[in-house]
């Protein structure tokens, strides 16, 4: 008996790479296959991770998980009802001043003064040549700008029929959370059951922690951009500190976001380049706050990835689903990295987990 033990735990240790490996291709080539699907199961799972904790307060108090799970969207449609009746005009009236900035830019003068500039350096450059190369840049810039704007109008449905599903999946998540888990647990065998339970409830708890962080840290983005470009006098700070927060979510990004619009706003606004090293001395500094005592106190128990990884998850997802796969990467290795990290763990530890 002890011999056999032997040789199912030494055939396991020897195969394990290629069982995770088979198990994330496995999973890719599903979430590929059902991508819709994928992406309403996937949002719906985090924002359950947000307001579980939340309903679990109330019923701390003595209130049914249903009355919880009620109060909890009712002061969510609430929240959005006034947002959407004080701040989302507000926002969308800067946003629509930001379009209107960018659309009356004429760049014909400041392409014409780079020419100059260049010409006295490199005088065998032909007159008109940068003028005529920046100016087919940018038109089949605009142009495929709108070629893939046009690629996303068939999937318009699809995006609503998802904004639409995803608030009614996460709903019955959170008020059927026990009955969800007895039902999905209750179809494995009774050996698996113990383990299954485990790998859940430290993916649960993982992710809960790096959701909940990544929101706050999004918001510590959009708040620390919005009052340092209205501090500096850049016009429509609010619309930038927001993109900035939503850009934020896809990790490292939120300052590009919010940062590149700042720089061109202000040479727009000013007509020279003053503010710019104090708008990129203001990045910097909410980036080294952001990644010095932010990050490390929101994340510091969720997850454990290297940055390059990180990146590179961003880009693979990107690849994959678009914007929705580059905000859902890194939660996805999340649950990949502590789900493997635990059945290694049992396999190494309990018999109960061995074949």
């Amino acid at each position: 008996m002890n011999s056999l033990n032997s040789q199912i735990e030494f055939s396991f240790k020897t195969h394990q790479k290629l069982f995770m490996a088979a198990g994330i291709i496995l999973l890719a080539a599903i979430s590929i296959l059902f991508s819709q699907l994928t992406i309403i199961v996937g949002s719906s799972l985090l924002l359950f991770l947000v307001l579980d904790p939340i309903v679990k307060q109330f019923e701390k108090r003595g209130l049914s998980r249903t009355t919880g799970t009620v109060i909890v969207f009712g002061l969510i449609s609430i929240a959005i009802y006034f947002a959407g009746y004080y701040f989302i005009p507000i926002f969308f009236g800067q946003l629509h001043s930001l379009g209107e900035t960018f659309k009356n830019i004429s760049l014909q003068n400041e392409i014409l003064s780079i020419e100059l500039f260049l010409r006295k350096i490199f005088v065998t450059l032909p007159p008109g040549i940068i003028s005529e190369k920046l100016e087919h840049f940018f038109e089949s810039s605009i142009e495929q700008f709108f070629f893939e704007a046009t690629k996303l109008l068939p999937d318009l449905v699809s995006i609503m029929l998802s904004l639409f599903v995803i608030p009614f999946v996460t709903f019955f998540m959170v008020k059927d959370r026990r009955k969800i888990a007895v039902n999905l647990l209750g179809i494995l065998p009774n050996k698996y059951f113990e383990l299954t339970y485990w790998i859940i409830k430290k993916i649960s708890e993982q992710l809960g922690l790096y959701v909940r962080g990544w929101l706050i840290d999004a918001s510590f983005i959009g708040i620390a951009c919005g009052l340092s470009f209205h501090l500096i006098g850049i016009e429509n700070a609010i619309a930038l500190g927001i993109i900035a927060g939503l850009g934020h979510l896809i990790p490292y990004f939120g300052p590009i976001f919010g940062g590149v619009p700042a720089i061109l706003i202000s040479i727009i606004q000013n007509g020279n380049l003053n503010d710019v090293p104090l708008i990129l001395s203001v990045l910097l500094l909410i980036y080294i706050i952001d990644n010095g005592i932010v990050e490390p106190i929101v994340f510091s128990k969720s997850i454990d990835i290297h940055p390059i990884i990180i990146i590179l998850l961003i880009i693979a997802g990107s690849q994959v689903f678009g914007v929705v796969g580059m905000l859902l990467a890194v939660p996805i290795a999340t649950v990949i990295k502590t789900a493997v990290k635990e059945i290694y763990f049992a396999f190494k530890n309990y018999k109960i987990a061995r074949l």
